[in-house]
């Protein structure tokens, strides 16, 4: 085996991988259960090996320093953190945060999540280290901020972001029962000066825009026409199976259900949507048309994944031109609850219809409104 601990200081080179090793002082040996720290740095880069060793250097140092001021009778000593959690920085790394995150919530996920939960733990990897996850502090998730945004992405992308990596390293924390503070649960984000807050689209510019659908009559026109009149995300739609439009059924409804290929926002995001008005027209062309692979959207879902930014992409560029500014193919989700509202229904049945989550325990007992009852306040709105 080649082992070689000239490298740098505390680095250790074996078996083409380099590790951390460090023996314990002697005297803060009373908190910890080894004499020595040794755990890989899950690189074969030696510069970044160096860089990695430097930075959990400096954090032991630091760490120690409180540990030893715990020791001494100073004033204010119940003031400084007791629990040992000094073997916290042999635990989990990111990169194992991710791995676990992906086995315990991934299985039931479509390609995207995976996708962007490795993409958000790369950004980590990149700017930070892939570091045990207890490493992490607030200066280093500020940095990460700072570097987000320095990459041009909105404070929206960026809180998005770091949603998803709170949320690998918080399920890290529990399942593996490290004590420590996730680094990035507490990070400020400084106004982008924008109103990110999407516009509703005036129902004289959805009559005009359906209009103009009927008129054009093809696939990306039948996706409009169908969210318009239902409220769906547009990944709900461009998921769909021609086989979940349900024109025979009593009360025809689109069966929102997850796939495969295109998980589902929430819980209560599977639901059935009665269809009526240009959405009830979209959905006759959309099942009429010959296609032997049963998706409602060939054009943007192929049974692996569904490409929701590809369709968004292409709808909102036709949309710019016949909308008010500001306005994007999900305004038709906001514009649909304005549209219940000003017929007067009930809050929970706009729920119902949109997939909202609704307050209240009792909300999530029994089977929800039959379609009928969903039928009449969808052709109220006209």
């Amino acid at each position: 085996k080649m082992r070689n601990k000239c490298v740098a200081n505390h680095v250790l080179f074996r078996d083409g991988i380099y590790y951390y090793v460090r023996r314990v002082p002697c005297d803060l040996s009373e908190f910890y259960t080894v004499n020595r720290l040794s755990f890989s740095l899950k690189t074969k880069s030696v510069s970044t090996a160096v860089r990695f060793s430097n930075s959990i250097s400096q954090r032991l140092e630091d760490y120690w320093l409180g540990l030893r001021l715990q020791k001494m009778d100073i004033p204010a000593i119940s003031l400084v953190r007791t629990s040992d959690v000094g073997t916290d920085y042999v635990g989990a790394s990111i990169s194992d945060a991710l791995e676990l995150y992906l086995r315990l919530k991934g299985k039931t996920k479509d390609a995207v999540f995976t996708r962007t939960a490795t993409r958000n733990v790369g950004y980590v990897v990149k700017v930070l280290g892939d570091r045990p996850i207890s490493s992490y502090s607030s200066s280093d998730a500020a940095e990460f901020r700072d570097w987000l945004i320095g990459k041009k992405m909105s404070i929206k992308t960026v809180k998005r972001v770091f949603s998803s990596v709170r949320a690998i390293v918080n399920l890290a924390i529990a399942e593996n029962g490290i004590e420590c503070i996730n680094g990035f649960s507490k990070t400020y984000f400084p106004e982008d000066g924008q109103n990110q807050t999407r516009k509703p689209i005036p129902i004289s510019y959805i009559q005009q825009v359906q209009a103009l659908c009927r008129a054009k009559d093809d696939d990306m026109r039948w996706l409009i026409g169908l969210i318009s009149d239902t409220g769906m995300r547009l990944g709900e739609a461009v998921g769909l199976l021609r086989s979940d439009i349900k024109l025979d059924d009593a009360v025809p409804h689109v069966q929102l259900q997850p796939h495969s290929w295109r998980s589902l926002k929430t819980v209560g995001s599977k639901r059935n949507i009665p269809l009526v008005g240009h959405a009830l027209w979209a959905a006759g062309r959309i099942v009429a048309q010959e296609d032997a692979s049963g998706f409602a959207f060939p054009r943007y879902c192929n049974g692996i994944s569904s490409n929701a930014n590809s369709a968004s992409g292409g709808l909102n560029k036709w949309l710019q031109e016949h909308v008010p500014d500001g306005c994007v193919i999900h305004s038709f989700r906001h514009s649909l609850r304005d549209r219940l509202r000003s017929v007067e229904c009930p809050s929970d049945i706009v729920d119902a219809i949109g997939g909202w989550k609704t307050a209240g325990v009792g909300q999530g007992y029994g089977e929800g409104y039959p379609l009928h009852v969903l039928n009449r306040w969808m052709n109220e709105i006209g």
